[in-house]
């Protein structure tokens, strides 16, 4: 076999479980993988894993795919790469006024979609004004938003359910939504309903009855009526249904 052979057959892909944490314990003492992966063969090993179930190799998988609050994402123009080169894309066009990104996408077999993100949503999101990338630059962010957005919802089978690295950065981190939780004022349970006294039932009980024999009321109004100021036991509600006419009697 000659060297150039050789040459073209490499590939650091790995065959095997044991390759793979081999590669992965390597590429965690190096220092040209992105900060997450450093010293952590487990979170490369998931990377790889991740990386060749979407169709990147290895080392394409590191530069690609983030871990961002503990879950593994894609970068936008990685997400854009995977979908151009996937035979069920048709196109995918992108654009922004200055104001509002717009994504048009077309599966193929299937009807143009369109997505946009505006200010007015980045507004509503609580992300006009963070520090940052949505300070430093709008634009790109938008156009990040409106892609992810359109093509996570026509081509979620290319992208493998994967999230948007951009999108997943503006949420906010588990610390912060305890935090969010704890500042919303809380609200008090209801008080208990206070027990209805036997002698007032025992004392309002014949006035009841001459009400319902003259269709005045119901032993269905009464019950529903003290019920929303008492507490009825079983016992004083069948009290008050015995109140009923007997069916044949005359009202």
């Amino acid at each position: 076999m000659s060297d150039l052979t050789v040459k073209q057959s490499f590939s650091l892909t790995p065959s095997s479980l044991t390759e793979a944490m081999e590669f992965a314990n390597i590429l965690a003492q190096s220092t040209i993988v992105p900060k997450e992966f450093l010293g952590n063969p487990g979170n490369i090993l998931v990377a790889i894993q991740w990386g060749l179930e979407l169709g990147l190799q290895p080392l394409q998988a590191m530069q690609n795919i983030a871990v961002i609050n503990g879950r593994p994402a894609l970068w936008g123009d990685a997400v854009i790469a995977l979908v151009r080169g996937s035979p069920l894309c048709e196109y995918v066009y992108e654009e922004d006024d200055g104001h509002t990104a717009t994504c048009r996408v077309k599966r193929r077999g299937e009807n143009e979609q369109v997505r946009i993100y505006s200010m007015e949503d980045a507004k509503t999101a609580g992300l006009v004004g963070k520090a940052g990338p949505w300070t430093q630059h709008p634009k790109r962010m938008r156009q990040m938003r409106a892609r992810a957005f359109a093509l996570r919802d026509v081509f979620p089978d290319v992208l493998r359910g994967m999230p948007v690295a951009e999108e997943l950065q503006d949420m906010p981190k588990d610390r912060e939504q305890v935090a969010n939780l704890s500042s919303v004022p809380k609200i008090d349970a209801p008080e208990a309903l206070p027990g209805y006294p036997d002698e007032k039932l025992t004392e309002n009980l014949p006035k009841w009855r001459a009400a319902i024999e003259a269709g005045k009321s119901s032993a269905e109004h009464l019950i529903a009526t003290i019920g929303s100021k008492y507490a009825l036991t079983q016992q004083q509600i069948d009290a008050i249904n015995q109140l009923k006419p007997i069916e044949g009697e005359a009202a």
